[in-house]
């Protein structure tokens, strides 16, 4: 194929994709009562009208790195919008409604910055084979896309009367709970990362390399509702002894006496789901912040996995080789697992045997990202992105912890093996469970 044909093919492939990503976060706001994109359901994040616009204001500022001709105009909402908010311990956002533009202003915004950016993609220099011009359509696409899940978790804070489930809504399938057992991981290798000719990653995804791995065990699923109600039941929230320091102050200071996503009332515990409130699903994975996750492993004598390890279990092969995916080379569809926006809410746990990995692990990808040890730090020969320089940079703080695997809103193309997530310790809100490792 002609360069100049190949580059035209990847400008209306990312044209394509960036048309897909649209729709997604449109149809987020189209589920919501006008009056709900003025809540703020999680106190350390922005107004929800803040996303609105942000998702256009970060792709039309990104895009003045591409040499557009003629560049978008600047406007005043262009700072306003740029940028979140990390959800760090301290003094939460307090501004007043007033503080935000209308609905309108912001709309009106978003669709001057969708032709700007549109027209830039038609103006780039991708077809002169600049690989940067590419790359920062690929930034634009996977940021929408994570804030598509960022939403998701977010609108799940909202009261049910102020969100619109969609017609095709419906109840995660039921399945037969697999036996749980401990897998018993034979020393090896794991590869991490990835090669900078691969393709796109962002830039903390760089560079692959290779560690050593001691044989571990493993749960061969996550851990449960159920089992996790043993915790509670045990008042382990009320033992200083399964916290450390902060985390302790931490449930010391909130109260807080079970996992968010759950509510006590006299007749039991019920599961808070995206649109409906439901008895609590024993076999599907808790979610919770990485402290209630480590103050589990502390009380079962186990501990959560590192990166490493986790890679190792979900990759690796008896045979000593490593897979693109827990099942194999096959790109990621329905049958692998509970991920790519199929449905809102966790399914049971092991309810995807053809996702099952080699060394017979379920659902270590989708059905909720899952805690690691390991501290959210750079890879041997880190590079900031250029466009993009506090993404990673920002975060390694030693405040963050790894994540892997992926949610029920986790689009596929995040499912590649180099993707790391990362959230500091306390932070309750994102779908993300986790299994165990034997101490």
């Amino acid at each position: 194929m002609a360069p100049v044909q190949a580059q035209r093919e990847r400008r209306e492939i990312l044209a394509s994709r960036l048309a897909k990503a649209r729709q997604l976060t449109d149809s987020l706001f189209h589920q919501l009562h006008p009056a709900a994109l003025l809540e703020r359901p999680i106190p350390e994040r922005h107004r929800l009208i803040f996303y609105l616009g942000h998702l256009e204001a970060f792709d039309k500022n990104l895009m003045t790195q591409a040499e557009c001709r003629p560049r978008p105009p600047q406007e005043t909402l262009d700072r306003l919008l740029a940028f979140g908010i990390d959800p760090m311990d301290g003094e939460l956002p307090h501004e007043p409604v007033s503080a935000w533009p209308s609905e309108r202003e912001i709309s009106a915004y978003g669709a001057r910055a969708r032709e700007a950016v549109d027209r830039c993609l038609s103006e780039s220099g991708i077809e002169d084979g600049r690989p940067d011009a590419a790359s920062l359509f690929e930034i634009a696409v996977e940021h929408r896309l994570m804030h598509a899940e960022t939403l998701a978790y977010a609108m799940h804070r909202l009261p049910h009367e102020q969100k619109l489930p969609p017609p095709e809504f419906q109840l995660p399938p039921a399945a037969a709970l697999p036996a749980a057992a401990m897998i018993q991981v034979p020393a090896g290798r794991a590869t991490l990362g990835l090669d900078r000719e691969a393709g796109f990653g962002w830039d903390n995804e760089f560079e692959a390399h290779e560690l050593p791995v001691p044989a571990f065990r493993v749960g061969a699923l996550m851990v449960t509702n159920g089992e996790f109600l043993d915790f509670v039941r045990a008042r382990g929230y009320e033992e200083k002894s399964h916290w450390s320091g902060p985390n302790w102050e931490w449930i010391r200071k909130s109260g807080r006496r079970h996992p968010a996503f759950w509510r006590s009332e006299p007749s039991g515990w019920l599961f808070r789901g995206m649109f409906n409130e439901r008895p609590l699903p024993m076999e599907e994975p808790v979610w919770v912040s990485h402290a209630e996750a480590e103050a589990y492993g502390r009380w079962k004598g186990m501990r959560l996995p590192t990166e490493a390890q986790w890679h190792r279990v979900a990759y690796g092969t008896p045979d000593g080789d490593e897979r693109d995916y827990p099942w194999g080379d096959q790109a990621p569809t329905i049958r692998h697992g509970n991920f790519d926006s199929h449905l809102w809410d966790p399914t049971p746990v092991g309810a995807y045997p053809e996702g099952r990995s080699a060394f017979g692990a379920y659902d270590t990808l989708g059905n909720g990202w899952e805690w690691t040890s390991t501290v959210f730090a750079p890879f041997e020969g880190f590079q900031a992105y250029p466009h993009y320089r506090g993404y990673s940079a920002d975060f390694f703080d030693g405040k963050h912890f790894v994540l892997k695997g992926g949610s029920p809103r986790t689009d596929a193309c995040m499912l590649r093996r180099s993707f790391r997530n990362w959230f500091q310790p306390r932070y309750s809100h994102v779908y993300a469970g986790f299994r165990l490792v034997e101490s």
